[in-house]
């Protein structure tokens, strides 16, 4: 998993570092993984949430991702976000990363 961000361009590789470490300490019980070869964090196999960073083919990616899968408990009423986009990590979002991760878990 870890493999995974290291190959992401910079600067988002210093963010998917500082968004592992802020995962797991929001989720510890989180499982690291990779998941079709993003980083990914699972909870009794099943992924919760992924990094999504890649410029190349086949995503095309302009900025970091934080996605949740249909394992978060996220959901509420009949529309919610599941993947946010992320252009740089100061202290605001990571309060609202940790908030969602925490929330994901409950």
């Amino acid at each position: 998993m870890l493999a995974a961000i290291a190959k992401m361009p910079a600067p988002y590789r210093a963010i998917g570092k500082r968004l592992h470490a802020l995962i797991k300490a929001s989720a510890p019980t989180l499982a690291p993984k990779t998941w079709y070869g993003l980083p990914a964090y699972a909870r009794d196999g099943k992924v919760v949430c992924y990094l999504r960073m890649n410029p190349g083919a086949p995503y095309n990616d302009r900025y970091m991702m934080v996605g949740f899968s249909e394992q978060a408990n996220l959901d509420k009423g009949a529309l919610w976000p599941i993947v946010f986009a992320l252009k740089e990590l100061t202290g605001t979002e990571e309060t609202k990363i940790a908030a969602l991760v925490k929330k994901a878990v409950s």
